[in-house]
C-alpha cells in the first residue's frame, strides 16, 4: 500500500529482457536501505525489488504489467517517480494507493498558470474509470486532485514542490502517463453496473 507522496526520483540505468520478463535496474539514492523482496512504486506501478546493492536496485515487471502500464515508454536515463511502501502508524499524507495501474492516459497540454501549471490529460472511456472535481487520481505515482472531470480525461494543478520534485516537468504533450483510479471510486462503479445489469 502506498500514498501517492513521492520519495525520490530515480534513474534508469540498465533494461534487460528475458523472455516475456523486463528487468530494470533504477540507480536512487534510498537503495542501500533496500532488502530484495521489497515492494517499490514505480510512476505508481508496484514492483518488487529482486537484487539490491549500494546505488541501485533491480525490479522486473511481466508481460501483464509492461502491456497495462506505460513501463514499455522507458529507456536508459528516464526519470522515475519512486515511492516505499507505507508504514503503518505514519502519516497518510495523500491517499491510498494500491500500485496497481489500470490503465495509461495521454498529456494533451500543459497550461502555465504563472506560479503552477494546469495539466489535461485523456484516456479510454470506461465506467470503471471515475474521476470526480476535487477526488484523488494517482498519476505516475502522484496523488493528486482532479480539477476538471470527464469521462475521457480530466485535469489536474501542480504546485512548484511537485513540479519541481516530481518527473511530471518532463512530460511533453503526447506523453503517456500510469493511472490508478480511486479505489472507493471502483468499487461504487462496479457495483451500480452490476445493479444495472441485473
Amino acid at each position: 500500500m502506498f500514498t501517492g507522496i513521492i520519495e525520490n526520483v530515480g534513474r534508469v540505468v540498465a533494461i534487460s529482457e528475458e523472455g516475456t520478463n523486463v528487468h530494470f535496474t533504477i540507480e536512487a539514492n534510498f537503495s542501500s536501505e533496500l532488502q530484495v523482496d521489497q515492494s517499490v512504486a514505480h510512476n505508481g506501478v508496484c514492483l518488487t525489488v529482486v537484487e539490491a546493492t549500494a546505488d541501485a536496485y533491480v525490479v522486473t515487471a511481466i508481460h501483464e504489467t509492461m502491456e497495462r502500464t506505460n513501463l514499455g515508454d522507458w529507456s536508459n536515463g528516464t526519470m522515475v517517480n519512486l515511492e516505499r511502501c507505507t508504514q503503518l502508524g505514519g502519516r497518510l499524507d495523500g491517499h491510498l494507493v494500491q500500485g496497481h495501474v489500470d490503465t495509461t492516459a495521454v498529456l494533451v497540454k500543459t497550461i502555465d498558470q504563472k506560479g503552477s501549471w494546469e495539466l489535461h490529460f485523456k484516456h479510454a472511456p470506461n465506467p470503471e474509470y471515475v474521476t470526480v472535481p476535487k477526488g484523488s487520481i494517482t498519476l505516475n505515482g502522484i496523488s493528486l486532485t482532479v480539477v476538471e472531470s470527464s469521462s475521457e480525461g480530466f485535469s489536474v494543478a501542480i504546485i512548484p514542490y511537485t513540479w519541481n520534485h516530481t518527473n511530471l516537468h518532463q512530460l511533453e504533450a503526447g506523453d503517456r502517463v500510469n493511472l490508478e483510479f480511486d479505489i472507493i471510486g471502483k468499487y461504487v462503479a462496479r457495483i451500480l453496473g452490476q445493479q444495472r445489469s441485473e
